[in-house]
Formats: C-alpha cells, sequence, structure tokens
C-alpha cells in the first residue's frame, strides 16, 4: 500500500481496514472479511432448500447485524424479510430500506413499545408477545401512532426462554390480540435454540419433533377458534431441514448458515459429516497477522478478545493444520507454530468461534473476490442492543 487510498471519505488505516480494488494482502488487519464467492453460494443453497421444503424464509439480522448482507440474502436469496431481536436493530433495518422486519422477542418496556409503533411507517413490523398484559401496552401505542403492529404468540418449546408452554395460553394470547385495536394476529414463532448446537442428528431431532408436535396442536387449536396463522416461524441453521419438512411451520429463521462459525461448523449432518465441511462454507473469517515471533514455538497476531467473542469457543485457524490458535488476551492471540512455519507479518483467517457477537464488535465487512476487496459493508447495526 503505496499511499492513501480513500473509499467514500474515508481514509484506509485511520477510519476503513480497505478499500474496493485493494488487494486482499494490503487489508489491515484486524478485521471482518467476507469471502464473497462462498457466501454467494451458502446464500442461494439456503434458497434452494427453501423452494424444495415449500417454505418462506426469514434471515436472522441478529447474526450480521448489516442492511447490505440483508438485501444479497433477499434478492438473491429471495428471503422475504428479516428478523432482530432489540427494537434498536429493527429501526436500523428498516431506515436502510428493509421493508418487512420481525423482532422476535417480547418489547415490554414503554419507550421501546412506542418506538415499536412508529416502525410501521416504514416497513412492516412484526413482535412476539408472551404475556396477555403486554396486548393493552402495544394496542395503545398503535393506536396513538395510528399504526398496526403485526404480533406473533411465542410458544417455549424448549428453549427454556422466553414463550408460554401451553395450547390454551396460545389462544387466550392470540385471541385477545385479534380483538385489540391497532394490532393484528400474524401466527406463532417457535424457535427451538436450545437443540441447535447439539452434535448429533438424532438428538437435535428428537427435540425438533417435541415442539413441532406442540406448534401443531396450537395451530390447530387457533383454526377451530377461526384464528389462521401467516407465520408459524422458527428454525435455524441446525434445524431447518427439521422445521422445513414438518408440514406445520411455513417461515424459517436461519441466520449463521450464511457466514459459518467453528461452533455451528462442528455439529453433524444426518450421514455423520461436519456441517462446514459440505452443507455450508466458511465465508466469514477474522483476518489477523502476526505481530511478533520473539518466541521459537509461538506466534503472536493482533486479533484478541477485542476482535471477537470466545463465549462458543476460540477461533480455528483457517486452511492450516500446522498452527493452532491457542489462547488469547485483550489486543493479542497466542498461536502455537511447533514447526516455526509463521514469520512476522503473515497473516492468517480465524473462523471465530461464534459469529454473532462477534460481527458486533466491528464496524465494517471487507468484501473479497480472486484476491481483490470487492466491497466494504458497513455493520449497519452494530452495538444496537437496546
Amino acid at each position: 500500500m503505496n499511499a492513501p487510498i480513500k473509499f467514500e471519505g474515508f481514509e484506509v488505516g485511520y477510519d476503513i481496514p480497505a478499500a474496493p480494488g485493494m488487494d486482499e494482502a494490503d487489508i489491515q488487519t484486524p478485521c471482518l472479511v467476507v469471502d464473497l464467492d462462498a457466501f454467494e453460494r451458502n446464500v442461494a443453497k439456503m434458497r434452494d432448500f427453501c423452494a424444495q421444503m415449500g417454505v418462506r424464509h426469514r434471515v436472522h439480522g441478529k447474526m450480521h447485524k448489516s442492511a447490505d448482507v440483508a438485501k444479497i440474502q433477499m434478492d438473491l436469496g429471495q428471503a422475504v424479510g428479516v428478523c432482530c431481536q432489540k427494537v434498536s436493530e429493527a429501526e436500523a433495518f428498516a431506515r436502510a430500506g428493509i421493508k418487512d422486519v420481525l423482532v422476535s422477542n417480547q418489547v415490554r418496556d414503554p419507550a421501546k413499545i412506542d418506538r415499536l409503533a412508529r416502525l410501521p411507517e416504514l416497513a412492516r413490523t412484526i413482535v412476539c408477545v408472551d404475556d396477555i398484559d403486554n396486548v393493552a401496552d402495544l394496542s395503545q401505542a398503535a393506536q396513538r401512532h395510528g399504526t398496526t403492529i403485526e404480533c406473533l404468540v411465542e410458544i417455549d418449546c424448549g428453549a427454556g426462554r422466553c414463550g408460554v408452554t401451553t395450547t390454551p395460553a396460545v389462544v387466550e394470547i392470540a385471541k385477545a390480540i385479534d380483538a385489540a385495536p391497532g394490532l393484528t394476529f400474524s401466527g406463532i414463532q417457535a424457535y427451538q435454540g436450545a437443540m441447535q448446537h447439539l452434535d448429533l442428528y438424532e438428538d437435535r431431532k428428537a427435540k425438533i419433533d417435541i415442539a413441532v408436535a406442540m406448534v401443531k396442536d396450537a395451530v390447530d387449536a387457533l383454526n377451530a377458534e377461526g384464528l389462521e396463522c401467516d407465520i408459524v416461524g422458527g428454525g435455524g441453521t441446525g434445524s431447518y431441514y427439521f422445521e422445513g419438512n414438518s408440514g406445520v411451520y411455513n417461515e424459517l429463521q436461519c441466520g449463521s448458515y450464511a457466514f459459518m462459525d467453528a461452533d455451528y461448523g462442528r455439529i453433524l449432518d444426518k450421514d455423520g459429516n461436519r456441517i462446514d465441511a459440505g452443507e455450508w462454507e466458511n465465508a466469514l473469517f477474522i483476518l489477523t497477522s502476526v505481530m511478533s515471533h520473539a518466541k521459537a514455538d509461538k506466534a503472536i497476531c493482533d486479533a484478541g478478545l477485542k476482535a471477537q467473542s470466545v463465549d462458543s469457543g476460540l477461533p480455528v485457524v483457517f486452511g492450516r493444520d500446522d498452527v493452532e490458535y491457542v489462547k488469547c488476551s485483550d489486543e493479542h492471540g497466542v498461536i502455537a507454530d511447533p514447526n516455526g512455519a509463521l514469520k512476522v507479518n503473515d497473516k492468517l483467517k480465524l473462523v471465530p468461534g461464534h459469529c454473532d457477537p462477534t460481527c458486533n464488535v466491528h464496524d465494517w465487512y471487507v468484501g473479497v473476490r480472486g484476491g481483490k476487496v470487492e466491497c466494504l459493508w458497513p455493520v449497519t447495526a452494530r452495538g444496537l442492543a437496546y
């Protein structure tokens, strides 16, 4: 990199890690790099799976928090919209032009409810409800702003977090929503998050079979009351084929499939193969540089805790089995290098242990194709957790 390169007023090394047209070798580290070819293949594959199963796909925007990524998932991947977890995320996606947004979570704080009620001015707005007391608050806010909020009743189908656990409770809340001014009952939210990372296919299937039975019972009871479900949503990267082929779910909410992280990559498909060994490709990497090799048997890189989340384990060095990322502190990563294969300024691609919280600590994605930087995408909803 012989001279400063600018992109839309930003200068590489000061404001941004790279600019379109740069060689991949000149990207500043540590930063997030997206292999565009692998990402696009993942998106197209999920599109085709959903078409074969006859279900819609609503991509989980909390994974990448990027309007640019979501738009590719909607254009190339034919997704119907996004889901996210917080009102602030929903606002960011709606302002960026995403026209169909589900907050797949509860919204109870009065200020947040008020903000949610203004969102339908920009996009279709859907939210989850698991308490009948929430219905009146949502209704009052929607009436105050002259908008309509769509509501899904959330079922706790095994995750042990939000959601009701009985069909009568589902019906009671759905009827209250249906009767409330400013609200529309639109269906059910039933995401079994606790089983997504179970290693064995058979173990995941056993858990999701219970969830499907619960959801079917609720849908049948709602139909008996004359309440139709436009959305029966759930499903993740570890289970989409179960919900998609259930005949009950009609909308999936997969997120990590697009980038793939090390934790998801370890789970096994029905043939006993890791899902990152054929089903999905690693498309997201933390690009890091070796900054010290003062010790003969280990290299120190510039991607430490502040460049990633290690809640699901340490990152994996992509494409190499001669070195291993073994430890990290705030600003440093320790890489075991028993054969002295690395030297200072060598670059490595790390597959993050958990993509969602890793993406949330970066400002930019650097899209790379054929050894060249093709695009920069801002992490639109970075840090928006309220």
